[in-house]
């Protein structure tokens, strides 16, 4: 599993019109490609984003990547199995692949994402930026 920036990948103007978050979410995949479900939270300063994907090779299966502000997140699946018993047998099959896009808060940093799996369940942390790193400030209101 390697972290590798990918400049070819664009988001579809669609996504900067300001769509709702859950509808945004829906249509968030590439058209042919299974959907990948992820939770997203923040904690001790980061976001994260974690992924289920049982029974894979995180270092042949998945591609992490990060281009514009996105992670990139996609994974490949085969399963098969062959049973032969008293004359029959069975062979059964399962593949597919799996596509997320996770938009990064601006100011992140692509080179301190880190990522693990551990029990079939794929990792991605990003430090949030501070918010000298955004330029942001917070303004106090006084009291007049």
């Amino acid at each position: 599993m390697a972290l590798t920036r990918r400049e070819r990948f664009e988001l579809p103007d669609l996504f900067e019109v300001g769509l709702p978050e859950m509808v945004r979410r829906m249509l968030d995949t590439e058209p042919g490609r299974g959907w990948l479900r992820v939770e997203e939270y923040t904690e001790d300063g980061a976001l994260v984003v974690r992924a289920e994907l049982p029974d894979i090779d995180p270092e042949k299966d998945v591609e992490l990547s990060v281009a514009n502000g996105v992670l990139h997140i996609e994974a490949t699946r085969e399963e098969k199995s062959e049973k032969r018993d008293k004359g029959t047998y069975r062979s059964e099959f399962r593949y597919g692949s799996f596509v997320r896009n996770v938009p990064l808060p601006e100011g992140t940093s692509d080179a301190d994402i880190t990522a693990s799996y551990k029990d079939g369940i794929l990792e991605v942390r990003a430090p949030l930026p501070d918010e000298q790193e955004t330029g942001k400030r917070k303004v106090p209101i006084s009291h007049g």
